[in-house]
Parts: C-alpha cells; structure tokens; sequence
C-alpha cells in the first residue's frame, strides 16, 4: 500500500492540514466544536511516488533495499502564500509562511501541534531532552489552559512555541477583528501559564489560513507552514510513521507532527526511533526560518 504524505503548509487555504479533529466551528461563538475523530482524505492533487532525497555524504542504503513509493499530495498554492523563503532572516514579522529550516542544508525542523496532552507530551519531551533535539510546540489555547504546568515544561525544555488557536477553529473566512481576538486571547492563556515566554509563531488550524498570515505578522507572529505532514492524527502504526518521515523527507523540510488532540504515543515512539536513524545518515535537527 502507497505510503502518503501531505506537503507545502504553504498552500491553498483549506487544503493543507488534514480536518484530524472534524468539523471546525464555524467562527467565534460557533457551537461546532472540533473532534478528536478519523479525518476525510486531504484535498489536493497527488503527485507522482517517490523516495526521499537523502541528504549530500550520507551513507548508502544497503544493497537490495527496497523503499515503498511515497504518494506525495501538493497542495495548489497561490503565488503570495508558496514562497519558500531561504536562510533565515532577522526584523518583523511577514505575512509569508515559512516552511524551511534556518540554516537550510541537510536539516530538518520538528514540529508539534495540539498539545499540551499529559498522555503523551511528556514522554515526547522526555524523548527530545534525551536526544538533544529542540523543536517548535503549537499549542491549542483549550489545553494551555488545562494544563499550564506542561506549557512551563515545554519553555523549561528550551522549546519554541507556537499559538495555534484558542480553540483549533476554521479561520478561513473570519475577519481580521476576530482572529486577531483569537489570537490574542491564545497568547496571553500561553504567557499566563508560562509568563515572559516568546511566542514567535503561528499556525492557522487545519491550514485554513485566510486572513491570518497578515494579523499574525502585525501581532509579532511568523505564519508557519510545513513541508511534510504524514498522517499522525489517524495512527498507522509506529513503523509506518517512521517509514513515512524517512520517505517524505527533503533538505531544510519543516516537518508537522502532533502530540495532542489524541492518542500520539505512536508518533512519540516514532520520533525516538527516527531522531538516531536521521542522525546516522547525515541529517541534522534545525528550528523554523524566522522570517519568509
């Protein structure tokens, strides 16, 4: 069976992050809340299979190796939002969304959406610290506020944090009025449990960006997008992650994994296993670009 793996964050509203919760609420003071259920299959066009590019100087598979094609689904982006930025830059803020690593190369940056989970973020945390890798945590507002201490563990890791809603909505037709309530409401829970913590980025829920590149920016916040997504929220089994990971992999790839919103102890057995196996071939853990 065809391995899949979602790329470009960047891209079309709406049709990048697979639904992994259901259906969104429809806006601000909706009654739709998002579910912990098996989303739809990601909207897109499927590309042709392929392997992994390995990174320059990494050692060769052994003879006879046989890798399973990975069927790619790229998004459509428009032209304002498929930049993919270089190495990183200093300033503000833009409305860019970046999807590559700082330093660029053979790198890779990790990132984790929905949490904090007390299932499975600390384990994961446990996990990086053991393994030197610092990441990027998208943190829903709903489990800020559950569990605060889980947030000051994350900043205490060295982590980057990221706002990724109040409440993991759809905001692809809210206004600017709206998300920017959203997102300040989401900062302000991340700073009360964590207070003076940096919150340099933003990731719209389901990738449904709308309006909220250019008020994330103004808010002092970079959009983060990603380049490969590989289908955590539905778990497949820990050796079909780390299957997918090593298959979709690119140079200076900002990857989107998850570990709230369900049950990610798969994707954190997956990370333990995948980080070392990385490491042996060549590739080395980055954080995102600062700037598109």
């Amino acid at each position: 069976m065809a391995r899949s793996a979602t790329r470009n964050g960047a891209g079309e509203p709406g049709r990048n992050e697979p639904r992994e919760h259901g259906a969104p609420r429809p806006g601000p003071g909706g009654t739709r809340q998002g579910r912990d259920t098996a989303p739809p299959a990601p909207a897109g066009r499927t590309g042709r299979p392929g392997s992994r590019r390995r990174p320059a100087g990494s050692p060769l598979l052994a003879t006879g190796l046989c890798l399973a094609a990975v069927a790619v689904t790229a998004a459509t982006a428009p032209a304002a939002q498929a930049h993919r930025p270089g190495p990183a830059q200093g300033g503000k803020a833009t409305p860019a969304i970046v999807d590559s690593t700082r330093h660029g190369g053979n790198t890779v940056a990790l990132t984790f959406d929905d949490g904090p989970n007390p299932a499975d973020t600390p384990r994961l945390l446990q996990v990086l610290r053991e393994q030197h890798v610092k990441a990027v945590f998208c943190l829903w507002g709903d489990h800020v506020e559950a569990h605060p201490e889980l947030v000051r563990k994350i900043v205490a890791g060295g982590h980057t944090l990221c706002n990724h809603s109040m409440h993991h909505d759809d905001m692809g037709a809210w206004s600017e009025k709206e998300i920017r309530a959203d997102l300040q409401r989401t900062s302000a829970a991340i700073r009360k449990a964590a207070p003076g913590a940096r919150i340099p980025y933003f990731r719209a829920p389901y990738g449904s960006w709308g309006k909220s590149p250019e008020v994330a920016a103004g808010l002092g916040m970079q959009p983060l997008g990603w380049r490969l997504v590989v289908g955590d929220w539905d778990p497949p089994g820990t050796d079909e992650l780390v299957s997918r990971l090593e298959e979709g992999l690119s140079p200076g790839a900002v990857v989107l994994l998850h570990d709230g919103g369900g049950d990610r102890s798969q994707t954190v057995e997956a990370v333990e296993r995948i980080i070392p196996k990385l490491r042996s071939e060549g590739w080395r853990f980055d954080r995102p670009a600062r700037r598109g």
